[in-house]
């Protein structure tokens, strides 16, 4: 998109959140609102219209609602879209569906209560909005995916940290069903905030062969179990004696995130080493690069998400560069690559 003013569509039925999005968004030279519906039927017809090239949609709409709207669009004319969403756990759900069907990022409602805090919120709005316009609009295939491989009973307990960013919740659940459970201990980190988390893993649990839990530290690693870092939260893995365990704990963001891939994938290069798997999936920005890097170094085996399949081709491109990545595989070969490398 560099080069042009980014133009984005509103899609939202309050008025007031329609306002303060427009202002928002005009303020910034890199954007430029070009359209704000109050439904999805006027909706419809703007995008038909006006072929932007970012929209930002209202989860909870009147007559048709937004999961709806984005079904069809993404059937219609993809296009990169962020979910405007209350952070409460009743629309965690519906904006996590959101990014199944194919929405890249989502956003908080705005609150304009103190304008130290607004601020912050519009800095949020144009970064996510402009990340957006990069993203690969990938359709989001639901459903039963390829049954996992079996793996030789010797070949079992393995520990693979698997880290993302945008479009990683789908990317994780992806390979997440690619592997046989009884094989992987899995820690996973994705950037998300506190509250979604939880009913993330909820939906991980749901849809993969694996029970995963929202780590709270001090769990045992166990075969057929995923941790997922909570939001807010680091999680890394610490050994005592020759058990490994979980450990949350709050500290300083690290390559700008909280939780961070890096802090994860430092820890099972360290406690791990040559036994330690690690996936490094789509995602903008850096975070996860030099941790995998460290993966590599210790003898593991690491993987990167390729840029065909990739929402964002930021963090596994960011890791190949530092000759992080013992293979770059397609998505929906991650499982495979990751189960062949047991037999190295």
């Amino acid at each position: 998109m560099t080069g042009r003013v980014i133009r984005v569509l509103i899609v939202d039925d309050s008025e007031l959140i329609r306002t303060i999005l427009s202002e928002v968004i005009n303020a910034s030279p890199l954007l430029e609102v070009v359209g704000a519906a109050c439904d999805a039927f006027e909706a419809k017809k703007m995008v038909a219209e006006l072929k932007p090239d970012v929209i930002t949609l209202d989860v909870e709409m009147p007559k048709v609602d937004g999961l709806r709207f984005l079904e069809v669009l993404m059937k219609a004319q993809p296009t990169p879209v962020v979910m405007i969403s209350t952070l409460t756990k009743a629309n965690a759900d519906t904006t996590l569906r959101a990014l199944e069907l194919g929405a890249v990022d989502y956003i908080a409602k705005p609150s304009i209560n103190q304008s130290d805090l607004f601020k912050r919120y519009a800095n949020t709005v144009v970064r996510k909005v402009t990340q957006a316009a990069q993203c690969r609009v990938v359709r989001q295939i639901t459903g039963e995916s390829k049954p996992a491989s079996k793996v030789p009973t010797i070949k079992a307990n393995r520990v693979l940290a698997i880290g993302a960013s945008t479009g990683g919740t789908e990317a994780i659940r992806s390979v997440m069903q690619q592997l046989p459970p009884d094989n992987f201990a899995i820690v996973l980190a994705q950037h998300m905030p506190a509250g979604f988390t939880t009913t993330y893993a909820e939906r991980l649990n749901r849809s993969t062969g694996f029970k995963v839990v929202e780590a709270k530290g001090g769990e045992l690693l166990q075969p057929g179990v995923a941790y997922l870092a909570p939001g807010n939260f680091h999680l890394r893995v610490i050994r005592k004696g020759n058990q490994l365990y979980t450990d949350v704990f709050s500290a300083e963001k690290v390559s700008g995130h909280r939780p961070s891939v890096d802090v994860l994938f430092d820890s099972i290069a360290e406690e791990v080493g040559k036994h330690a798997l690690a996936a490094l999936l789509t995602g903008m920005g850096k975070d996860g690069a030099k941790g995998l890097k460290k993966v590599h170094s210790a003898g593991g085996f690491t993987v990167a998400q390729d840029e065909e399949s990739c929402v964002v081709f930021g963090m596994p491109k960011e890791a190949i560069a530092l000759g992080a990545v013992s293979e770059v595989s397609t998505l929906s070969n991650v499982g495979d690559v990751l189960i062949s490398s047991l037999s190295r």
